[in-house]
């Protein structure tokens, strides 16, 4: 299955839905949508992996590289909808212990403030 990435305003953040297989292949692709999201000033990020049945290591380390870009730009990114396989590759690895994953996007949306304007 090719990769699909897009990206949609959610509830005090962006949420990144991605359909697919996250490998070193298409990893590149969701490493891209999610920097151009903070570099447009999006803080606060949901990547929503409820269509991603399989992640290889150079997926993790798109994510691992991006959330501690969103932390350093004063953002939070976070996980929602992870399935079984890749919900294994993160506790293995204990990133589960660094990126917060939610059940769903709405669960995760709850833990945003809306952003002030």
């Amino acid at each position: 299955m090719d990769l699909q990435v897009s990206a949609r305003p959610g509830r005090g953040c962006a949420v990144v839905e991605v359909q697919g297989d996250l490998d070193m292949a298409t990893s590149p692709r969701l490493r891209d949508t999610l920097q151009k999201l903070v570099d447009a000033g999006d803080r606060q990020v949901v990547v929503d992996l409820a269509g991603v049945a399989f992640m290889d290591s150079s997926a993790l380390g798109a994510l691992v590289v991006m959330f501690k870009s969103s932390r350093e730009a004063g953002g939070r990114l976070s996980l929602a909808g992870v399935q079984p396989a890749v919900r294994r590759v993160l506790n293995i690895t204990s990133v589960d212990r660094v990126i917060d994953i939610y059940d769903d996007v709405p669960g995760a949306e709850a833990t945003y403030r809306p952003s002030a304007v």
